[in-house]
């Protein structure tokens, strides 16, 4: 656990005097440790779990290349940044560090500016990373928790997620914007946590006033994401308002129609009826594909996007793919 408020910074060079001149530059800043070959660093990687670790290519016995290899091949440590300080400046030795997962490099003899401008660099990037991953999962947990009081289950939240990734992708998303797609989609259902038990856990049909209540989960997901910077959540937000609206404007809440709908909105439509028919449900058997399949394309036009119902259908195989990677777990 660390409790030092200074970033810690791990130093691993067999020169002494490399050790001090980057100890006068460094200490007043970082928590600093100190190794002088390369077995004694990884020990202290992953002992003391460093914030960044500056390591020295050119040692005896365990090269910078070496350790870096060993770090980069353990769960403790595979995510700490590796800076190489190294007196090589030939392009090669450059590629070969990347390759084995260095950030950066610092060449000998070093000059204080550029050592703490690289750092700070690093860290910084470190810190936006851990604010990402950590909103990630929070984004992942609320839309498992839509799941709970459903009658579906976790493994809808991931292959609806994957279909709606891949769909993305062939409709010519880049694979970031595929991605933010990817870790999005499961807060689609996220406003059923606001509808009453004995409505959505009903087996038999609803009623015309329990379906207008049912009918108000986007808004309530809406509501629950909120107004955010972030765009993953402003694309969540997006997803969870409008995964019900039709292209022929009979949806809900809004109505809206054809292009009206955020590209999203019709992508995860599309997704989540997917996978909705072809998986057994206590009320209902799983459909075959290729009924599925004839439904989507019954419904283009009307409930669908054309453009997005070709292009499920010509990515099926990476579908089923995905469908028979994450399958169902219904208990007899």
């Amino acid at each position: 656990m660390k409790t030092n408020l200074k970033p810690k910074v791990l130093i691993v060079d067999d020169e002494p005097t490399n050790l001090q001149i980057l100890n006068e530059i460094l200490h007043s800043d970082y928590h600093l440790l100190f190794a002088k070959e390369g077995t004694k660093g990884i020990e202290l990687a992953i002992s003391e779990e460093p914030d960044l670790i500056l390591l020295d290519v050119m040692m005896p016995g365990m090269t910078g290349h070496d350790v870096c290899k060993i770090l980069k091949s353990n769960e403790k440590t595979k995510y700490i940044p590796v800076i190489f300080v190294t007196a090589l400046t030939e392009v090669g030795d450059e590629e070969k560090g990347f390759q084995l997962g260095a950030v950066d490099y610092i060449i000998k003899p070093v000059s204080p500016p550029i050592v703490k401008v690289r750092i700070q660099n690093q860290l910084s990037l470190v810190n936006i990373n851990e604010v990402k991953a950590t909103r990630l999962q929070i984004v992942q947990r609320l839309g498992m928790a839509s799941e709970y009081k459903d009658n579906e289950t976790g493994m809808h939240v991931i292959r609806m997620s994957h279909y709606s990734q891949s769909l993305a992708l062939a409709f010519g998303y880049s694979s970031e914007a595929a991605e933010e797609i990817l870790n999005a989609a499961p807060m689609h259902d996220v406003g059923k946590i606001g509808i009453p038990d004995h409505i959505i856990q009903k087996p038999g049909k609803l009623t015309q006033e329990e379906w207008e209540i049912m009918k108000r989960h986007p808004e309530i997901g809406a509501e629950i994401i909120g107004d955010h910077n972030s765009s993953l959540l402003k694309l969540a937000k997006s997803i969870a308002i409008t995964h019900h609206e039709k292209y022929d404007g009979s949806g809900y809440p809004f109505q809206l129609k054809g292009e009206e709908i955020p590209l999203e909105g019709r992508i995860i439509a599309i997704a989540d009826v997917f996978d909705a028919l072809t998986t057994e449900r206590p009320y209902k058997k799983a459909w075959e594909v290729d009924a599925a399949i004839d439904f989507l394309k019954k419904e283009s036009g009307s409930h669908f996007d054309p453009t997005l119902v070709e292009k499920f259908i010509s990515v099926l195989p990476k579908i089923l793919e995905i469908k028979n990677q994450w399958p169902e777990d219904i208990e007899s």
